[in-house]
């Protein structure tokens, strides 16, 4: 027994070491073009701003780099040839995509029966919004994937430290000790892997998010989660009435896009909670639902996959899937307890 035992230690070594080749090809650094005669005071202006990784220069206009202090059109022009020669600009096929797909991984709900919804979790290089209206559970699944993320889980994921951006003042440690209980792990150890920042504008929101990238590039492929818990509250405040809508909508468009940046250039999973609001011409067309969440069509092209909550039967929560690339358009039910969301007892 024993012997086999280390045969599969050995074995575990091997594999864990190839998932390290791969996040090292994942993180590009963008020290790398000093070696196509970028100097390093310019790729300095770059890292102030959060562009860390020769991706992060792909993912950013021309004119968003001339912006930055003292870089000019000719200097953009270079740091953007010399990007696209470390990285393949053009296309690649279906099957090249699909090895590249492998890297994502999916965090566990906390509930077996959600998981199934969402295909094995909350999944990586992705937004996943959940929208609901109070007391459907939002803030308790943010609480809940805070301790799951830090486990081990399915396919080799190796679980990882959580960034907590909080727009409306619902975060409560206190409530992680108790879903660290369930999980049986230390809970100090749990707390200290959760990085919390509480947002008071939507522009320190949107700030927030530079300090985001700077972290997980900093502690490259440690961090594996980024919630933020709610996405629309603050955009709610600062922006009223019809005659700043647009603006609103072009900040929080700016926002999201950020946001599936990140997913995508560091490998996280992005779970962000959404509110409601009563839709006033629904009365019209017969709805079942009058209410719908607010953020408009941008927030709904933005998100990856939606999931809409709604309250049952005492500690039940009932989830159903609104818009996913992938997955069909099914309910779960789960139930809310003291360890957080776990399967609804029938």
């Amino acid at each position: 027994m024993l012997q086999k035992m280390r045969a599969t230690e050995d074995q575990v070594v091997e594999d864990d070491t190839g998932f390290q080749d791969d996040e090292e090809s994942f993180f590009q650094d963008i020290d790398l073009l000093q070696k196509h005669g970028i100097n390093v005071a310019d790729i300095k202006k770059m890292k102030s701003v959060g562009i860390c990784t020769v991706k992060g220069i792909q993912m950013t206009t021309r004119k968003a780099l001339c912006n930055i202090k003292g870089l000019s059109e000719a200097k953009v022009e270079k740091i953007k040839e010399a990007a696209g020669k470390i990285l393949n600009v053009g296309f690649q096929t279906a099957f090249e995509y699909s090895a590249k797909r492998k890297q994502v991984f999916h965090i566990t709900t906390g509930s077996q029966e959600f998981d199934k919804l969402l295909g094995g979790g909350i999944e990586s290089m992705a937004i996943t919004e959940a929208f609901g209206e109070f007391r459907t559970g939002k803030t308790q699944l943010s609480h809940t994937l805070c301790v799951t993320a830090q486990l081990p889980g399915e396919d080799g994921y190796s679980g990882g430290k959580i960034i907590f951006i909080d727009t409306e003042n619902t975060f409560r440690p206190d409530r992680l000790r108790d879903i660290a209980e369930r999980f049986n792990v230390d809970h100090d150890a749990v707390l200290d892997n959760v990085l919390y920042a509480r947002a008071y504008t939507s522009e320190h929101q949107m700030e927030l998010l530079d300090f985001v990238a700077a972290k997980f590039h900093e502690e490259g492929g440690v961090f594996k989660l980024l919630i933020i818990d709610s996405i629309m509250a603050l955009f709610r405040v600062d922006f009223s009435g019809r005659g700043e809508l647009a603006e609103r909508q072009q900040k929080l468009a700016q926002m999201l896009s950020r946001l599936q940046k990140i997913s995508e250039e560091y490998n996280v999973a992005v779970f962000i909670t959404n509110q409601m609001t009563a839709d006033p011409g629904a009365g019209m067309t017969f709805q079942a639902d009058p209410k719908k969440p607010i953020g408009g069509h941008i927030l709904a092209h933005a998100s990856t996959t939606r999931i809409s909550l709604r309250k049952g039967r005492g500690e039940m929560r009932i989830a159903k899937i609104f818009d996913s690339p992938d997955m069909p358009e099914n309910e779960a039910t789960f139930a809310i307890s003291a360890g957080g969301v776990t399967d609804a007892k029938e």
